[in-house]
């Protein structure tokens, strides 16, 4: 996939669920992982031809990890002339020395997002981008069947009032596979994860059998996100189109 095809896809997802509106200030969450590199790589790209006009922000929430080295993505981000910002916090050292989590993930994730939301409405952002891409839609929708008994997914668009923040998430039509092939194209900066959980979560379970699924049953993967799109969920907007 070249970087063309990226912004296809994403303006696809920002026009259909009316996205952008004229002058936000959004905040690109960046873990440093390939999902959250190719976000980047899309909203300035898009930044230059698009409509709306709007301002990017980029953040990264440091977890403590040791070997967590953001300059390469810190060197990027000059490149693109996007502001960028790290919020250095001690979530690593409670999780896993302090509390001593065996399910880490879910507190963790918790802790990560509300040093990211004080980081953005400090920098006077009104909008996030979540670099959930269309595995991601589907892995979560069979996450919500097996350990939750109910079919749901996250929405492409979610106003959080307690924040007064909205949640985008323009790569929902593009595939994992995609972006891999993106990244190894374009070369991205992309940090190797330093958590010790990391490969071994619910989620990278759900990632397994939906592979499964789809190599006996092929283009099921398609016909589930068909499914989470047509599926009237609770919480998702209505196309605009």
């Amino acid at each position: 996939m070249n970087l063309q095809q990226l912004m296809s896809y994403a303006r696809r997802a920002i026009d259909d669920y009316e996205m952008i509106s004229e002058g936000d200030h959004i905040a690109v969450g960046i873990s440093g992982g390939k999902d959250s590199l190719t976000l980047l790589y899309a909203l300035h790209g898009l930044q230059r031809f698009y409509p709306k006009h709007f301002e990017l922000e980029a953040i990264t929430v440091d977890l403590g990890h040791k070997g967590f080295d953001v300059t390469p993505v810190q060197h990027l981000c000059e490149e693109m002339d996007i502001p960028y910002t790290v919020v250095k916090t001690e979530i690593a050292q409670i999780i896993f020395e302090e509390r001593k989590e065996s399910n880490p993930c879910s507190l963790c994730a918790k802790m990560r997002k509300g040093a990211l939301n004080e980081a953005i409405k400090k920098t006077g952002c009104n909008k996030v981008a979540y670099a959930h891409h269309k595995d991601d839609i589907v892995e979560t929708m069979l996450l919500s069947l097996i350990y939750e008994g109910r079919f749901h997914s996250f929405s492409p668009k979610t106003y959080l009032d307690r924040m007064d923040l909205t949640v985008i998430r323009p790569l929902m039509y593009v595939k994992e596979a995609d972006i891999k092939g993106f990244k190894n194209k374009y070369d991205l900066p992309v940090i190797k994860s330093p958590c010790p959980a990391d490969g071994y979560t619910k989620r990278e379970y759900a990632k397994n059998l939906l592979q499964q699924l789809n190599q006996e049953n092929p283009g099921v993967k398609e016909r589930m996100f068909s499914a989470i799109v047509n599926g009237n969920i609770q919480g998702w907007p209505e196309k605009s189109r």
